[in-house]
């Protein structure tokens, strides 16, 4: 495995002209649950509503120069869900293709693991023609469980969706 090239960190609002560049991007938000960012005050107000206020929202940061180029987040359910968490991502189309997901998520189930104990169960929903978000959570060791038919809004459309799982018996046995 090559050397980490990114690193994941709170987000600040000093980060607001970088999210406004991937986050306003339509390429990149196409699959998201929220609209694209169109002003510098958005980006802004994203980073003080969504950003900091998230359990485990984090900036997906080149070492080199600490910009965002992206997020990953880790959510824990709560009461008798509390054993899972939701996992999502988004990367700047400029960096696509290069495993920079790839290498966030696995640094993201990684901490989330340790960071939220009772998790045992980290899931993600992925769109059925998102093969790009497939190919990274399998490259991560996810498992793809089903598909589930007209599960969830995306950008006003309700769509079929992939549902993958990573469990925490396999990071266990994998990643320590």
């Amino acid at each position: 495995m090559e050397p980490t090239r990114i690193s994941l960190r709170p987000f600040n609002l000093s980060d607001a002209e970088d999210v406004l560049k991937w986050a306003g991007d339509d390429d990149v938000t196409r699959y998201l649950r929220w609209a694209s960012v169109k002003t510098l005050e958005e980006a802004q107000q994203h980073i003080l509503t969504k950003a900091i206020p998230h359990p485990w929202r984090r900036s997906i940061s080149l070492l080199n120069d600490r910009r965002s180029i992206g997020y990953v987040s880790v959510k824990p359910d709560s009461g008798d869900s509390r054993c899972r968490a939701h996992l999502g991502y988004a990367v700047a189309r400029e960096f696509w293709g290069r495993g920079i997901a790839t290498e966030a998520v696995r640094m993201a189930l990684n901490q989330a693991f340790k960071d939220f104990p009772e998790v045992v169960r980290i899931q993600a929903v992925v769109e059925v023609e998102n093969k790009a978000s497939q190919r990274v959570l399998e490259k991560v060791g996810f498992e793809k469980e089903g598909l589930l038919k007209k599960y969830g809004y995306c950008q006003g459309v309700i769509r079929d969706m992939f549902l993958y799982a990573f469990v925490k018996d396999d990071w266990l046995s994998n990643y320590n």
